[in-house]
């Protein structure tokens, strides 16, 4: 199976299409204000007009009240929501959209039980845990916190680059991987070349699992 990708905290319109051109399936706008990598929904909604089709863009939420996602759904329709923090599964499931829910990492933390009250996802995200960041850190964590046979697709995400991704994936064999920081220069601003090389070794290490 292919793993799917991932480039989030997009904020020019060059990273978006250096993302589609490389072979991206989704690019993540950060809608969360204390980022670095915050997009104003008008804003990102004029960078996925500028996408090609099947480029899926993906609004990245931490704790947002009704009004803010429906700000950006306004903006965006066709966004898939990202859910970072600590929602309800009812507000998840309450805006008619596909949705991914995201969980930090830690040693004690049973991810299989919290996952389960959000069934109705499309995807379970794994990142690393951190008291304050949601996601963004560029740290690895231990994969072996991550659920084997969950039941829904799994992302991975949290410190992956092209100098790790191969084992990443042999070692978890996730659906998809999630990518910010090792594909940057500065928090936002990613390097077209960076992207390709991390898409790469995605890549080769689909092949090595054919």
């Amino acid at each position: 199976m292919r793993t799917r990708i991932k480039i989030c905290g997009i904020t020019r319109l060059e990273d978006a299409r250096a993302a589609a051109e490389y072979g991206a399936d989704a690019i993540g706008f950060i809608q969360w204000r204390n980022s670095p990598r915050f997009i104003e929904p008008a804003a990102a909604a004029a960078i996925a007009r500028g996408l090609p089709p099947l480029l899926t863009p993906v609004a990245v939420f931490v704790n947002p009240a009704r009004q803010e996602v429906d700000a950006t759904l306004k903006a965006i329709p066709t966004a898939t929501l990202q859910f970072h923090g600590e929602e309800e599964p009812r507000f998840c499931a309450g805006f008619g959209r596909p949705w991914i829910k995201a969980a930090g990492a830690k040693p004690g933390r049973d991810l299989v039980k919290y996952f389960a009250a959000f069934d109705g996802a499309s995807a379970w995200l794994v990142d690393e845990f951190h008291e304050k960041l949601y996601g963004g850190t560029g740290s690895r964590f231990d994969w072996n916190l991550v659920p084997r046979n969950p039941l829904r697709p799994l992302i991975l995400s949290g410190g992956l680059g092209a100098d790790n991704v191969d084992e990443a994936i042999h070692a978890v064999r996730p659906y998809a991987v999630d990518v910010s920081s090792s594909v940057e220069t500065a928090k936002g601003i990613k390097d077209a070349g960076k992207i390709a090389a991390f898409i790469s070794e995605v890549k080769r290490a689909d092949k090595r699992s054919s």
